[in-house]
């Protein structure tokens, strides 16, 4: 049994990072996970003109010359928290965005109650 959970978020390799400097051949190396690939932007960045991270459709998803490796992260784990946030949406007449099926507001309790009276 492991010690804590296991990454949910694996590639098959198909995450890129290329890395560009103006002396010498651009540089491809293979990542597993995104996760991985921004371990090697921060260990190589210093030492590269341009450090960019591709999709496995090799679509640019971040690069160097336009942001900090730091800010990519940050913005990178709240879109994943977000999309591993899957509730039903609620229908509460009182439009309180806390209130859900399985976990309903307290005006939302106090009317269910009174209906049962």
């Amino acid at each position: 049994m492991t010690g804590g959970l296991e990454p949910t978020e694996e590639t098959d390799g198909s995450v890129t990072v290329r890395l560009l400097d103006d002396g010498d051949e651009t540089r491809t190396i293979r990542c597993n996970s995104y996760a991985d690939a921004i371990e090697v932007v921060k260990d190589r960045q210093r030492s590269v003109t341009a450090a960019k991270i591709l999709d496995r459709d090799e679509n640019v998803v971040f690069t160097s010359a336009e942001m900090e490796i730091e800010v990519w992260e940050t913005a990178w784990e709240d879109a994943k928290r977000e999309l591993s946030v899957d509730v039903d949406e609620s229908d509460c007449p009182y439009e309180n965005g806390a209130c859900f099926p399985g976990d309903r507001c307290v005006r939302c309790q106090l009317s269910d109650a009174r209906g049962r009276e």
